[in-house]
């Protein structure tokens, strides 16, 4: 198969992937705290690539461990508790939309801290995209008065996060497989967040019916939302451009909205258009 036709497959696949990441911590939420959730979708999926690619970490050689440590840092461990903590007062679909600013950040690190280049139909696409997302954000904001708009700010700095991740790997560990960069990653994070998890009452409520259930969906999220999507998103960003494989997150609020209608989370006309730009806006990221 051609790069091209397989990058957007990856594409699609992660926006399915993701776009229903953000039902999923809403679901877990019910019964969990945000600090909860967050280490235990980092510990699901650290024991899971730990059982499917543990040798693989013995190819990494050992100056490219820094470059690990801070990919795990960014690319999970931050925005793992800060999208949890930020869901608890926003919806699933405002976060998703807030996430679609990941590829204006990562064109901008690129270019300033990076010194990466992008062609000017990629930063047309960007805008194009952004000028999308603003629509779905303001009537969404509208359409939710009772939100707290100042949790969203958490979701920003988790953008920023991302998008400080996919250059760090576009820079320094593009030479390594995809699963190596996500095992070595899960390894940094899995004690800190065991840690974290030791610190709040969840070893005290774990016997309970509704934590139990939570923690299924926390586990779909650790396994396939967050190792398997992560595995895929390090092998687009080899393949193609850090604008490009962050556009993905142009995709995911079009899932999570038709997620969030089968959860009562309203989508109007006005977000169908935003999103329809969106969609340009990933096309013309794309163009080289």
């Amino acid at each position: 198969m051609k790069t091209q036709q397989f990058k957007w497959i990856i594409l699609i696949v992660l926006a399915l992937i993701w776009g229903s990441s953000f039902i999923l911590i809403k679901k877990g939420l019910v019964s969990l705290n945000p600090f909860q959730l967050g280490s235990l979708r980092i510990i699901f999926c650290a024991l899971f690539l730990l059982m499917v690619g543990f040798k693989s970490i013995t190819t990494i050689p050992l100056h490219k461990w820094k470059y690990i440590a801070l990919t795990s840092l960014f690319g999970t461990f931050i925005p793992a508790y800060l999208f949890a903590i930020a869901q608890t007062e926003i919806n699933s679909s405002v976060s998703s939309i807030l996430n679609s600013l990941t590829p204006l950040n990562t064109l901008i690190l690129g270019a300033i801290v990076f010194g990466l280049d992008f062609k000017r139909t990629q930063i047309f696409g960007v805008i194009v995209g952004l000028i999308g997302t603003m629509l779905l954000i303001f009537n969404g904001a509208i359409h939710n008065p009772n939100q707290n708009y100042w949790y969203t700010i958490l979701v920003l700095i988790a953008s920023v996060c991302y998008a400080m991740n996919v250059n760090f790997i576009k820079k320094y560990l593009s030479d390594l497989k995809p699963l190596t960069i996500t095992v070595g990653n899960f390894l940094v994070m899995l004690f800190p967040a065991l840690i974290v998890l030791s610190f709040t009452d969840f070893f005290t409520v774990v016997q309970v019916k509704e934590v139990q259930h939570a923690m299924i969906f926390v586990a779909i999220l650790g396994i396939i939302g967050t190792g398997i999507a992560n595995v895929l998103f390090y092998k687009l960003i080899q393949i193609s451009s850090p604008v490009f494989a962050t556009s993905v997150t142009y995709l995911i609020p079009v899932v999570a909205f038709f997620w969030g209608l089968l959860d009562n989370e309203m989508l109007t006309p006005v977000q169908f258009v935003g999103a329809f730009i969106i969609l340009i806006g990933v096309y013309l990221s794309s163009k080289k």
